[in-house]
């Protein structure tokens, strides 16, 4: 069945689509090819064209399996595009390696997984700081934005908690703050609300949202929940290796 366009308030919920400066993701002709036992290929990315500007969110949708993950590893720096060209914030991925790669992915790209993967030893607070720590910030200054960001996301009482004195949903927003640990220009979330009952789920988009709205940060959401797609200011089904707009034409 078709699906139906829609008009969209590209003001609503905070969106940004209109910010100066270069667009937050673009790709070009992207393309990922795995290669398989007896040299067969499987094409999961068939030429991909794509771009985020500051401040929008992008919700991308399709069957398990079609590549979805993959684009946002891409997007992110965690894999490479067997052809083609992936620009975050103005900066070209392909022209960056090993320590300058992750140097540029820890500054810039924020990211949000189905499963929070926080550190087991460290507290909330200790977790936030984390990424920034790495980046060189002084640690009391880590720390004043790590104790800012939880309260953000209503968790200033458990700063000291490790993650398994934390819910699921509360791991979940340890995750969301350390995403923007260091302000970046994209936050990139693989099914954030999959692990999630519906009530936690539901309150967690509602951050989001809230997030975006105060940090001006552009969303790519790669999600099956299509409540939390119809949130966003553009929704794009993968299929067949390639993105197709549902909503807005």
């Amino acid at each position: 069945m078709t699906e139906p366009s829609r008009t969209v308030d590209l003001r609503e919920e905070g969106s940004r689509t209109d910010a100066p400066g270069p667009a937050a993701v673009r790709t070009e002709s992207l393309r990922r090819v795995y290669r398989g036992g007896g040299g067969t290929e499987l094409v999961v990315l068939d030429g991909v064209d794509l771009e985020v500007a500051p401040g929008e969110a992008v919700a991308i949708i399709g069957a398990s399996g079609a590549g979805k993950s993959t684009l946002l590893h891409l997007l992110g720096g965690l894999d490479r595009p067997t052809t083609g060209t992936v620009t975050v914030a103005g900066r070209p991925l392909n022209d960056l390696d090993g320590d300058a790669l992750a140097s540029f992915r820890n500054r810039v790209i924020g990211f949000i997984f189905q499963f929070h993967h926080l550190l087991r030893e460290f507290t909330a607070e200790e977790n936030v700081m984390m990424p920034q720590l790495i980046a060189g910030t002084e640690e009391e200054a880590a720390r004043d934005r790590a104790r800012a960001l939880l309260d953000e996301v209503g968790l200033s009482a458990r700063r000291t908690h490790r993650p398994a004195q934390l819910s699921g949903g509360e791991q979940q927003r340890v995750a969301v703050a350390r995403a923007l640990a260091n302000q970046p220009a994209v936050l990139l979330a693989d099914e954030p609300s999959g692990n999630l009952d519906t009530h936690t789920s539901e309150q967690l988009h509602d951050l989001f949202f809230r997030l975006r709205a105060d940090h001006g940060v552009a969303l790519v959401l790669a999600t099956h929940n299509r409540e939390l797609a119809d949130r966003t200011d553009r929704v794009l089904r993968v299929k067949d290796g390639l993105l197709h707009s549902l909503y807005p034409d």
